[in-house]
């Protein structure tokens, strides 16, 4: 009976795709590290438009039901993650993992961790803004979707520094794990499954996410919501950074790292993380005896040749 070939990698391959990930970011020359961070800031923009209009829209709905509106809003989002994890873009949120998880396994130095974080979050945070900037230029933020942009960005700059630091963390504990999910998934329909519903649950809950923010809250203000650049930067920007990084680069990255890697002092996988079954350990071994049987026959031929 044959065996059946796994369409989902372990966890702990799943880790080590991780740091390989990492290890590709660090590597990059910044300019196109900067580019596919700008890209992203863009397609944080399409997603969070796209739940602004749809939600939005919801509007009488909600005030009999507030769930509907945040719901909706929740299941819609995940396509911007969708097309950066697919794409290969680069988010703040999921480098701040898959560096420094490439760091505690001693696979790339410590100094790409502030070199990458920069300039992705400048690069999600440009592109996030041009893109508030253009819909708001085309006359696209008004009406229910201006409601709710100022409605969130408001909201987003009341809570205190500690809890909106708090919410950053469980942020990306969640968008980390749509990641590690992403690549354990071999398949396009898993890879989607497994980007959903972690990133529509973390904006159901109410977490804080800091390349959505970048696109939310300048849509707020362009929109008129009673939010200064300065509240923006300090009263959400900074404890929502730091909470997506304590929760990227210590509780993920150090956790799995613990967990399969380096810091608990675990082997590394015999496997390939491309190999997710037993059958390549067959077709392997089948390999190298075809090969010394070759090397085998080529030796018993060449000898006369040698002594002639």
């Amino acid at each position: 009976m044959p065996e059946v070939m796994a369409i989902v990698k372990g966890p702990k391959e799943a880790y080590e795709g991780m740091v390989d990930k990492g290890v590709e970011l660090a590597a990059k020359p910044l300019i196109k590290v900067f580019h596919q961070s700008f890209f992203a800031g863009c397609y944080i923009g399409f997603g969070g438009m796209l739940s602004m209009v749809v939600a939005g829209g919801l509007a009488d709905a909600a005030e009999a039901n507030p769930t509907i509106q945040t719901f909706v809003f929740a299941a819609l989002f995940p396509v911007n993650l969708l097309i950066i994890l697919l794409s290969g873009g680069i988010l703040y949120t999921g480098t701040s993992a898959t560096v420094a998880a490439a760091v505690y396994e001693r696979k790339t130095h410590w100094v790409n961790i502030p070199r990458t974080f920069v300039v992705a979050w400048i690069g999600n945070f440009l592109g996030a803004l041009i893109f508030a900037l253009l819909i708001e230029y085309c006359d696209m933020n008004e009406a229910l979707t201006a409601q709710l942009a100022v409605k969130v960005a408001e909201k987003k700059i009341k809570a205190d520094f500690l809890k909106t630091t708090i919410k950053g963390v469980g942020c990306n504990w969640m968008v980390c794990m749509a990641v590690f999910l992403c690549g354990q998934a071999q398949d396009m329909t898993g890879k989607m499954v497994g980007i959903w519903f972690p990133i529509s649950a973390f904006v159901a809950i109410g977490f804080e996410h800091i390349p959505a923010n970048m696109f939310m809250i300048p849509l707020g203000m362009l929109a008129g919501a009673d939010v200064s650049v300065l509240d923006m930067l300090i009263k959400n920007f900074l404890p929502t950074t730091l909470g997506n990084t304590i929760a990227g680069s210590l509780i993920v990255a150090g956790g799995y790292s613990f967990a399969f890697g380096r810091l608990g002092c675990n082997n590394p996988s015999p496997l390939p993380v491309d190999r997710i079954s037993r059958e390549d350990l067959r077709i392997d071994a089948e390999k190298a005896g075809s090969s010394s049987k070759a090397e085998a026959g080529s030796g018993a031929v060449d000898e006369p040749a040698i002594g002639a």
